[in-house]
């Protein structure tokens, strides 16, 4: 029975979109960084991440290809490049569906950037690599 399953929260597990050092330099520069950052003080192991990003932009529904990427173990208190995502994409909901075992359980969780949450009056400091960008936890 589905009651019978074991429902575990994911915790201590974060998405950050930073800005790279030549958009600091040139604004009109366009790609930034997207990362994983393990804030556990233990790795987890088979880490699938998929992302894709959808919406409506000036009148056109548009989606992006879903990118898959496979990390096998993340270390504890480590941050990972997941990959770069261009300016434009910023007026799309971009999501991130990370899945990964722990401690002998599966574990999943959706990360949205809803459109246009990826801006400077969003920035927090992001750990392990001491940038601003926007990070969901």
């Amino acid at each position: 029975m589905k009651k019978d399953i074991p429902q575990h929260k994911v915790e201590d597990l974060a998405i950050a979109v930073v800005p790279r050092e030549e958009v600091i330099i040139n604004p009109e520069e366009d790609l930034w960084d997207t990362y994983i950052i393990n804030l556990k003080d233990e790795k987890i192991k088979s880490v699938l991440i998929a992302s894709h990003g959808y919406g409506e932009i000036e009148g056109e529904e548009i989606k992006t290809t879903t990118l898959r990427h496979f990390f096998e173990e993340i270390g504890a208190l480590e941050i990972l490049k997941i990959e770069p995502i261009q300016r434009k994409l910023f007026g799309l909901t971009n999501e991130y569906w990370v899945s990964f075992n722990f401690d002998g359980y599966m574990y999943d969780k959706k990360y949205v950037f809803v459109k246009g949450s990826i801006a400077e009056y969003n920035f927090t400091l992001i750990p392990f690599i001491n940038k601003k960008g926007v990070m969901i936890r």
